[in-house]
């Protein structure tokens, strides 16, 4: 879900919010692609993506890259933005699927390989589907019962 810029300080890094749904979209395709196949080396590729957007910034992902060349010059009307740190956050808990999932994948655990994806692959379905984000609610709910 989209977080619209409404109270954020100076410091926060705002992206635009419509990004992580495309990139979302894409995850999509590349998670059931791998899930149908077992490709254990296609989620590795988005493993690495995961990585990208949890350690850097999701605006940094190929699939982010895509969106702001192919995409972004083709939309009209007001750019929503959002806070980095809820799609970030989000990143990082699938790269953790993804991982338990390749690792799964390499030593031959096939159903902890099933699951480790379907969950990875129905969290992005719905960032995708819906524009409802599981892991940038997670976070939101992390920040508001640590304060």
């Amino acid at each position: 879900m989209a977080i619209i810029n409404t109270s954020v300080n100076a410091n926060t890094k705002l992206i635009d919010a419509r990004g992580p749904r495309f990139g979302a979209a894409i995850t999509t395709v590349v998670l059931a692609i791998s899930l149908v196949t077992h490709s254990t080396w296609l989620v590795g590729l988005q493993l690495v993506v995961f990585a990208i957007g949890a350690i850097g910034t999701p605006a940094r992902t190929p699939y982010a890259l895509i969106f702001k060349k192919f995409v972004r010059p083709r939309l009209r009307g007001e750019v929503p933005t959002e806070d980095v740190r809820p799609p970030q956050f989000a990143q990082a808990v699938g790269l953790a699927f993804a991982l338990v999932a390749f690792v799964a994948g390499l030593v031959g655990a096939k159903s902890v390989f099933v699951v480790a994806l379907s969950l990875c692959l129905a969290a992005a379905f719905l960032n995708a589907a819906f524009n409802y984000c599981l892991g940038c609610e997670a976070y939101l709910l992390i920040v508001r019962l640590t304060k």
